[in-house]
């Protein structure tokens, strides 16, 4: 980059060029509810239904592990019950393999519609399923398929969203989560009335996980490409008929699209890492990238591992609290999902005008302090039934502060901070530490909370005072750029401190090229 430079020798950059200031935010037609864009969340939607998908799983299993029908039906105790549920985790794990590269191959739609078959197949092994084996292997299917679906949707979403509403947009894929667990929560209470409990009330909800990839693999034939592959593979005229029908309001001459298609121009490469399969090295090979990869890595880790693993696990912690009946254990169940889920719309509107910083840090410290109340009121209540419900609220409290703050984070911020030619790569590596966090968190609780009680929940309490760290001496703040904007950000020395600056920044280069804020 060449900037003009001062007298003491320094150059001055742009944190945010004033054209694309003016574009993204000022721009006359951005009304956010004109035809164009009605079109646009229509796409979009289908794209959030790879996110249902997911839900749908982390909640289901929770609530069936508290069905005795089904746990004696399936010979399912606290010895297997962690490994049926880590099964979905594990298929997912083995799916991150080749996930980002099918995306990037197929294109966005393509992998979600692979993923969404694999994942019908899955959910037919699974609701079919005679034996133990049967609906193990039903999961792993499931699980793989899934990493799929969630490599390629919000690797969509990201791409073909309006930039100045991308955090709203992006956002709203990981709250759409709780489309399935909602579904599959209050639809296992329901039958949880039907007398004697007979297969179909664990079935029925086994057959609903292949609903969203049915409908995903239905719908996606209908929707476009995103403009950024498009450019990815050279075909440029193709990216600017879409983005002149869904950012341009079918206007030729917008400035919006202008904009957008020279920034994807000038950034995407025809020859990059994309278009070669197992090529991962663009993730590890500057500064820049590690940097990506570090913020990559923190989001899966402290983004799992910050909450106790209430989607499997919800009826047995508030078991070890002192609430026995499996009934009212199932409504807790269910709560949880429409609380959650309006939390993290709330969350929507304040991470695009707070910023993700603003939000993750104070989150993460809510996160520590509701935890360590619950721990406390946990480690009691044998004394005290009330103090086991203060704690049971406790928890509720701190599953609100995790949707307000990290949910809407989930997606949004890894697919911003990654360059385009690793970012499917790199939300399959986002997947994959995902995946190994789940196995963590969804194969030691059972045994750990039958051995260590209470104590076994100090570990989260910890966990998120180290996330709270991380995030205040590291992450980047990412509100206000576009995609490509982000990209320069990354070359700078501090990225974190850069990102933070308004107006010029003050910077010079090393012998490594690398500017310096």
């Amino acid at each position: 980059m060449n900037s003009p430079k001062n007298s003491s020798g320094l150059q001055y950059v742009e944190s945010l060029p004033p054209a694309s200031d003016d574009v993204l935010e000022d721009a006359p037609n951005a009304y956010p509810f004109r035809k164009s864009f009605l079109k646009l969340y229509a796409i979009l939607f289908v794209a959030y239904l790879c996110s249902a998908t997911n839900g749908l799983d982390a909640n289901t299993y929770g609530g069936l592990f508290a069905v005795d029908t089904f746990t004696t039906y399936f010979g399912i105790d606290t010895n297997n019950q962690g490994l049926i549920a880590a099964l979905y985790v594990i298929g997912n794990v083995a799916g991150c393999f080749f996930a980002g590269q099918i995306s990037d191959t197929l294109g966005r739609r393509g992998g979600m519609i692979l993923g969404s078959v694999v994942c019908i197949v899955g959910a037919i092994v699974q609701v079919s399923a005679q034996t133990l084996r049967a609906l193990m292997g039903g999961r792993f299917i499931l699980g793989m398929g899934a990493v799929i679906v969630m490599t390629a949707g919000p690797t969509y979403v990201v791409e073909m969203a309006y930039p100045k509403y991308r955090g709203v947009l992006t956002g709203c894929y990981q709250a759409c989560f709780f489309i399935g667990t909602i579904i599959s929560t209050w639809l296992i209470y329901g039958l949880n009335y039907v007398r004697n409990s007979p297969q179909f009330t664990w079935r029925l909800p086994l057959a609903v996980q292949g609903l969203p990839p049915l409908l995903v693999f239905i719908f996606t034939w209908f929707i476009p490409e995103t403009p950024r592959w498009y450019v990815g593979q050279g075909k440029i005229e193709k990216a600017k008929e879409i983005l002149i029908k869904y950012h341009g309001d079918g206007d030729p001459n917008s400035p919006i699209v202008t904009f957008e298609i020279e920034e994807m121009i000038q950034y995407i490469s025809a020859e990059g890492s994309d278009k070669r399969w197992w090529d991962i090295r663009e993730l590890f090979n500057s500064r820049a990238a590690r940097y990506r990869t570090y913020l990559i890595v923190c989001i899966a880790f402290f983004g799992q591992l910050i909450l106790p693993p209430t989607s499997y696990y919800l009826p047995l912690m508030v078991k070890t609290a002192g609430i026995t009946d499996a009934r009212t254990q199932l409504l807790l169940n269910a709560l949880q999902t429409p609380i959650m889920m309006v939390a993290a719309l709330s969350g929507l509107h304040w991470m695009d005008r707070w910023g993700r910083r603003k939000l993750l840090f104070p989150g993460s410290i809510g996160m520590s302090v509701s935890v360590a109340i619950m721990t406390a009121c946990t480690a009691e209540q044998a004394k005290n039934p009330v103090i086991g419900l203060v704690g049971i609220a406790f928890l509720f409290v701190c599953l609100v502060i995790y949707s307000f703050t990290w949910i809407p984070a989930m997606s949004l911020y890894p697919t911003e901070v990654l360059a385009f030619a690793t970012r499917a790569k790199g939300l399959a590596m986002l997947n994959l530490l995902c995946n190994i966090a789940n196995i963590f968190n969804t194969y030691v609780p059972p045994p750990a909370i039958a051995s260590a009680g209470w104590r076994f929940y100090i570990f989260y309490t910890l966990w998120d005072l180290l996330g709270a760290a991380a995030v205040y001496f590291t992450f980047v703040e990412t509100k206000g750029r576009n995609l490509e904007e982000i990209e320069e950000i990354f070359q700078y020395r501090n990225p974190r401190k850069a990102s933070m600056e308004k107006g010029k920044i003050a910077v010079r280069r090393d012998d490594k090229n690398t500017m310096v804020a």
